[in-house]
């Protein structure tokens, strides 16, 4: 979808999909509060094509703070942000962690850190959590989170090797990314593959009509 850099006029957002507002069939722009590629994707899937504009949060969990409160909890802040900055527009927040009981796996971002994450996946079911937030143009908020259950088969040092090698889990929660190779590692998953990607679709379509927005 388009970037955008300032708040515009209504209508202003070329390309992006226009949704119906109810009860008075106005359209309103779809703002994606993320600037994730794979959210962009799986809404593209379903006809869906936001504008995009990020919301610059402090992403650091909490002290104690549980995953499911952690990604609701920045979930509704990246939507409220954006929801500030462009009124008049329906705003989707989202936000995904990757949970070992209580620990809170990081975004890996070097190689030392994909590795102690694979390390600790290995042979184990973690949680996938998905936290979404839809803020409609009159204020109205709708958030709910996703939780999805995945375990993955042992994992020598050559598959980890293997697939640190291919870069995929650069910027991912938990250092992996199930849609590529990292597949071959699932051996079981239980709940909604989408918000193992980034964003449960059925949820997103569900809190936009339930705060009165037409898909």
């Amino acid at each position: 979808g388009p970037r955008l850099s300032r708040r515009p006029p209504a209508g202003a957002f070329p390309g992006a999909t226009r949704l119906t507002s109810m009860p008075d069939s106005r359209t309103v722009e779809l703002i994606l509060a993320s600037a994730s590629p794979r959210r962009r994707d799986l809404l593209a899937q379903i006809g869906l094509h936001p504008a995009i504009a990020a919301a610059e949060i402090d992403e650091a969990p909490l002290p104690r703070e549980l995953p499911a409160v952690h990604v609701r909890r920045l979930a509704r802040a990246k939507a409220e942000r954006i929801a500030k900055t462009y009124p008049g527009a329906v705003v989707l927040g989202a936000d995904t962690a990757v949970a070992c009981g209580r620990r809170l796996l990081p975004k890996a971002e070097a190689e030392s850190e994909a590795r102690d994450c694979l390390a600790l996946l290995s042979g184990r079911r973690h949680r996938v959590y998905g936290g979404i937030c839809v803020i409609a143009p009159d204020g109205r908020v709708a958030e709910r989170v996703v939780m999805t259950a995945v375990t993955f088969r042992s994992l020598g040092s050559s598959d980890v090797e293997r697939y640190i090698a291919g870069g995929e889990w650069r910027g991912k929660a938990g250092g992996y990314a199930i849609q590529g190779a990292a597949a071959a590692f699932v051996r079981s998953l239980n709940g909604s593959y989408t918000n193992v990607v980034g964003l449960d679709l059925y949820t997103v379509v569900s809190l936009l009509r339930g705060v009165g927005i037409g898909i």
